[in-house]
């Protein structure tokens, strides 16, 4: 009896955040391809074991798996699918590895603009090597090697300098 209940009460928390998630999946993978359409797939009838098929169609494509995508095709949905379990219950901060590497240059303003949108609630630190990503970034963080063999850390506030700079500006002005 206890068994059979908490199966009941296993399958409505799944079957609740399932639709919450791919309801976020959905709108997630639309804002970063820039329309398409994406969903989630059970793969069985039975909830506890069930397994679940990324299912995605990037504009003017057919539906597909998502392992028939192209590598960036594949990033992008990934990213869709990571915030909308993020938006479903989230996490203090979360990492992101050069996944806007395989990214076209539209669908990486596009997931900036999820990042900038996702960071007002989780704090995100990225990895990346793109200009329009890096521009988002609230403090960057680098690594450079003036000497052989001796690495530094660099890090700057970007809204502390560009008010560093405003009041250098202003101060200029006013000796002037």
């Amino acid at each position: 009896e206890a068994i059979d209940k908490l199966n009941t009460e296993g399958r409505q928390r799944l079957l609740a955040s399932y639709g919450i998630v791919n309801e976020n999946f959905q709108k997630l993978f639309v804002q970063l391809f820039g329309g398409g359409k994406a969903y989630l797939e059970m793969t069985d009838n039975d909830l506890l074991n069930t397994g679940i098929t990324i299912m995605a169609k990037p504009p003017g494509k057919l539906v597909r798996n998502i392992s028939l995508l192209s590598g960036g095709e594949k990033a992008g949905t990934g990213v869709s699918f990571v915030f909308s379990m993020f938006k479903l219950n989230p996490a203090p901060f979360c990492f992101l590895d050069e996944v806007d590497a395989p990214l076209d240059e539209g669908n990486n303003l596009r997931f900036c603009s999820i990042v900038k949108e996702m960071s007002e609630e989780v704090q995100i630190i990225f990895i990346t090597h793109n200009k329009p990503t890096m521009e988002i970034a609230d403090i960057l963080s680098g690594v450079t090697m003036r000497e052989a063999g001796v690495s530094k850390l660099v890090s700057v506030n970007i809204r502390e300098a560009m008010e560093l700079n405003a009041n250098q500006n202003v101060a200029q002005t006013s000796s002037n």
